[in-house]
């Protein structure tokens, strides 16, 4: 149920289990009754909760929101291990399920920076192709090991052979293969059985997204860039016109060096920082320094 009338903004879903996040957004183009819509991050078809949706001109923002941490609760079942790490593969090893005290003392081994080897099935390229169609042809492709961040995880419940886990992590995270490798350094082997994201940077379900299967078309206002984790600054009516003909920043950024700097606009090399730029209540563009030079990262 399409709440709002706009050509351009953000969408708070409730993506429920046992659809695809491509199908939530085919219902939602259809209520918009526009093509220009897109997701900032997957959630997979069996998992639910929140999935950020841009509509029109919003969409030039996704790098910002796709790279933003995340907050999940997972539902890890001991026991079997599935060829997707999921409900929906076929089981292809088993073992004992572990003692609640041996799942505990391994959890510290998932937390600070890690190297994790992403799923088969999943949407990663490899040489042009996506692993999970390679795994699907039969051909089971080689996930190299990559570096993820998680904050914090811990063992929210224990009723073998389920395990609620809490976890905070870094974009790029999977968390079906943090349950694999949990069960693995516990003795056992396991897949994630239920997955519900709590949380995307400052945006959390039980803020602006409705009951599941409705969804409210909200501008992209100071209150969101500040959910973003970005600072702004504001820009008067000429300079507007100076930022939408692309002319040079540093006229303007001269002007705006006593605006406080905010360290969540650090990005994860540490050097290059983002600022929303608005007139009156408008967002006007995003900008970017890197090495004390001012750029466009998009202009609206």
């Amino acid at each position: 149920m399409f709440m709002q009338k706009m050509n351009s903004g953000l969408i708070l879903f409730n993506k429920p289990s046992g659809i695809t996040s491509f199908d939530a957004l085919r219902d939602i183009k259809r209520a918009l009754g526009t093509g220009k819509v897109g997701h900032t991050g997957t959630l997979d078809k069996f998992a639910s909760g929140l999935l950020i949706v841009l509509v029109g001109r919003a969409l030039k923002l996704s790098q910002w929101f796709s790279n933003c941490d995340k907050k999940y609760i997972g539902k890890i079942c001991f026991g079997a291990e599935t060829e997707t790490l999921d409900p929906e593969g076929e089981i292809i090893a088993e073992a004992q399920v572990p003692a609640r005290e041996e799942v505990e003392n391994v959890l510290s081994q998932f937390t600070g920076e890690i190297m994790q080897a992403p799923p088969a099935y999943s949407a990663i390229h490899i040489n042009g192709k996506r692993a999970s169609a390679l795994a699907r042809s039969g051909e089971m492709p080689e996930m190299k090991k990559r570096p993820v961040t998680v904050h914090e995880l811990k063992l929210l419940s224990w009723q073998p052979p389920f395990a609620d886990i809490f976890v905070h992590c870094s974009s790029g995270t999977y968390i079906r293969s943090l349950a694999r490798d949990i069960a693995l350094a516990a003795g056992s082997r396991g897949h994630l059985n239920e997955l519900v994201r709590k949380q995307v940077a400052g945006f959390e379900l039980g803020g602006r997204h409705e009951k599941d299967g409705e969804f409210n078309l909200t501008s992209i206002d100071k209150n969101v860039i500040s959910a973003l984790g970005m600072s702004w600054f504001e820009v008067d009516r000429a300079e507007v016109e100076y930022i939408k003909h692309g002319k040079p920043l540093a006229a303007i950024m001269e002007g705006k060096k006593s605006f406080p700097l905010c360290s969540s606009c650090l990005c994860a090399d540490n050097q290059q920082k983002h600022f929303a730029v608005f007139c009156e209540e408008t967002l006007v563009a995003i900008v970017e320094e890197n090495d004390g030079k001012w750029k466009y990262g998009c202009v609206l």
